[in-house]
C-alpha cells in the first residue's frame, strides 16, 4: 500500500469519525431536551384556592379571578358541590396568564 492511499483512507475515517462524533452530540442534546420535557411533565400540579389566588397575584379582586375562571382562560377544578365547593386553579396556568 502506497504512502498515498494510506493518506486517503486516514482521511476518510477521520471523516467519518468527526460525523460520528457531531450526530452523537446532536444526539445528546435531543436527549437533554427531552429528558427536561419529561421532568415539567414530572413536577406536580400546583392548585390554588380562589383566596390563595388573591394572595398569590396581588392587586386582583376575587369577581377577576371566578371570571377568569368561568371564561376558561385558566384551567381549573371544583371539588365538592353547592356551597361547601371549592374551586382551585392550576397555579403556573394563572401565573401565565397575568404575566402576558
Amino acid at each position: 500500500m502506497s504512502e498515498a492511499e494510506k493518506r486517503y483512507i486516514i482521511k476518510e475515517i477521520m471523516e467519518l469519525l468527526f460525523k460520528l462524533i457531531d450526530s452523537d452530540s446532536s444526539t445528546q442534546e435531543s436527549d437533554k431536551k427531552h429528558q427536561d420535557k419529561k421532568s415539567k411533565q414530572n413536577k406536580p400540579v400546583e392548585m390554588l384556592t380562589i383566596k390563595e389566588c388573591l394572595q398569590t397575584v396581588q392587586g386582583v379582586s376575587e369577581r377577576s379571578i371566578r371570571m377568569i375562571v368561568a371564561q376558561g382562560k385558566v384551567r381549573s377544578v371544583r371539588t365538592g358541590e353547592g356551597r361547601n365547593g371549592k374551586i382551585l386553579v392550576n397555579k403556573d396556568e394563572l401565573l401565565a396568564y397575568f404575566s402576558e
